[in-house]
């Protein structure tokens, strides 16, 4: 029996350390022994585990050694939702390998829109949430819904023809998603047109589909991320109380510095409207005639000291001189004696008997002559 697909739960399921996969096929009526090799592991996109309901594609042949019905599996598929999950991760992987997912792709998301694009079905929560969300945030915010078919076969065109709608119309930034579901109803968000639509759109996007806990392609894909559609607008409209009261606090602390600029500005005039007071000419005349006043004063105390100074050492040199004077010696009556040349005798070597001396005193001249000579050894 070759080439049979056989559906069933997954249990006992081994991983050898050679690589082969043991595992037993099982649904109410029976259970079959299961085998992937290590070489067929490329049939196999998924971790198999315990509790999976599957789709084996293989060969059943008699295993000798236990002699019983063995399945040898050549492909593993998850049945039912695990097949979409199958596909999900398959594109998913395909699409980050391609770089779509990459964070140098993402656009800003604008700080304040004017015009807010919406893609999602035309009744239902989500566009409620999103409307009331924006009116009480800011009611100026202009809201173009485009009312795209969000479930079915007619989804992915709908909502495809949704994003380049309102890209043409040149909106601030697009919220696109809808309501949670299962994974069969929000599968249209997984397929690649929408996502490649998400990518190549030149206004940034918020994707907002399901719930918290629901993860699509374009969550990947968008711009941003919101985990539900109310929070979605919460992300894309700002709060125009929040604004009032940031261009409120700007305003006042704009006040403040204009205020510290002007009263600066004033003193700073004052202090220039004293400099040129002191700059002025007739200011700088009387400032250098007091300096010049000022500059006679200490010359003059100062030439009143050097003459005091001066007399006082002329009157010490007088008295020097006083008592260096021959006449101040000859009017203590000293005389002074010299011979006929003039010279003056101060030794008994200088003269002989006979010889004529002129001897001055302080009122006149005295002529002797030398009638002997005593040395003072004599005496």
């Amino acid at each position: 029996m070759r080439s049979l697909f056989v559906k069933g739960e997954v249990s006992n399921c081994k991983y050898h350390s050679s690589g082969h996969i043991y595992f037993t096929l099982k649904d109410p009526k029976g259970t079959i022994s299961c085998v992937m090799f290590a070489g067929s592991r490329s049939g196999l996109s998924f971790r198999l585990a315990e509790g999976q309901q599957v789709i084996v594609g293989g060969t059943v042949d008699v295993f000798e050694q236990g002699g019983k019905y063995q399945l040898y599996a050549k492909q593993i598929m998850l049945d039912g939702n695990g097949a979409l999950y199958e596909k999900f991760e398959l594109l998913k992987r395909e699409l980050e390998e391609s770089g779509m997912f990459a964070q140098e792709y993402k656009q800003p998301i604008p700080r304040y829109c004017r015009t807010l694009g919406v893609v999602t079905a035309e009744t239902g929560a989500a566009v409620r949430d999103i409307i009331q969300i924006t009116r009480r945030r800011n009611p100026y915010v202009q809201i173009i819904l485009y009312p795209a078919i969000v479930q079915g076969e007619a989804a992915v065109p709908s909502i495809v023809k949704g994003i380049h709608a309102l890209e043409a119309m040149g909106v601030d930034v697009m919220i696109v998603g809808r309501g949670g579901g299962s994974i069969e109803d929000l599968w249209a968000f997984n397929e690649r047109a929408v996502a490649e639509a998400v990518f190549h759109c030149s206004v940034p996007i918020i994707s907002a589909v399901g719930h918290e806990t629901d993860t699509t392609i374009i969550d990947f894909v968008s711009d941003l991320r919101a985990p539900t559609p109310s929070a979605a607008a919460e992300l894309a409209v700002a709060d125009i109380r929040e604004v009032f009261t940031r261009v409120s606090s700007a305003g006042e602390t704009l006040n403040r510095l204009m205020e510290r600029k002007v009263r600066f500005a004033r003193e700073e005039a004052k202090h220039l409207e004293l400099r040129l007071k002191t700059m002025s000419p007739a200011s700088r005349i009387r400032e250098r005639k007091m300096m010049a006043l000022q500059a006679e004063e200490r010359l003059q105390d100062r030439m009143q000291r050097i003459l005091k100074h001066r007399r006082h050492e002329l009157a010490i040199y007088i008295e020097r001189l006083k008592g260096l004077s021959p006449l101040e010696k000859l009017n203590s009556g000293y005389s002074y004696v010299s011979d006929d040349a003039g010279i003056n005798i101060r030794s008994v070597t200088q003269v002989k008997e006979g010889q004529s001396l002129t001897i001055q005193v302080k009122d006149g001249k005295i002529g002797a002559v030398v009638k002997g000579v005593i040395p003072t050894a004599e005496w």
